[in-house]
């Protein structure tokens, strides 16, 4: 897989959020803001992975979130950011069912983002994707490009910040 300049950086740069979230956790575990960043710092990294890679990645990021949800029930960051995860995963799997399933959690997670933080353009732009991805997921599957390694995307992290992983996910995948 080739990277352009922008890539290789952004890989970088959430290589040490990772790494500095890491340290961080070992120093306060409740820190669910730190949680938050850790998760956003593996989601970002996993469109950089293979679909193996990705899904593990992904599966260690809503870990992450999780946690952070069980310290701070209410923060919207980290429910976008699962929504993000659900997404990005459910676009790995080939199996429209399960995807499914993936999508309809993504949703719950984005309402309840919207519901915590309500108005947010972001939050509900991401619910309406969400509602909207079987479709682009049957899309993508039937054309072949459901398998193929991601390159650079947006989801993690701060939402103001960043796009809809499973979307630029999707997106690139549907370009190559």
């Amino acid at each position: 897989m080739e990277f352009s300049a922008a890539d290789f950086e952004r890989l970088l740069m959430f290589e040490h959020a990772r790494k500095a979230s890491e340290a961080q956790y070992l120093n306060d575990p409740l820190d669910s803001e730190n949680l938050v960043k850790w998760g956003g710092a593996l989601l970002e990294l996993s469109q950089f992975q293979t679909v193996a890679e990705a899904k593990q990645m992904l599966n260690d990021a809503i870990s992450k979130l999780e946690e952070a949800l069980t310290i701070n029930p209410g923060k919207h960051q980290a429910l976008w950011c699962l929504g993000n995860a659900y997404t990005s995963h459910a676009f790995l799997i080939q199996d429209f069912d399960e995807a499914k399933g993936h999508f309809d959690k993504a949703a719950e997670y984005f309402q309840k983002a919207e519901n915590e933080d309500p108005g947010n353009e972001l939050y509900l732009k991401s619910l309406d994707v969400a509602v909207r991805a079987p479709e682009l997921h049957m899309q993508i599957h039937k054309q072949g490009f459901g398998q193929q390694t991601l390159g650079g995307g947006g989801g993690g992290g701060d939402p103001s910040a960043s796009s809809n992983a499973g979307v630029v996910g999707a997106n690139r995948l549907g370009d190559k």
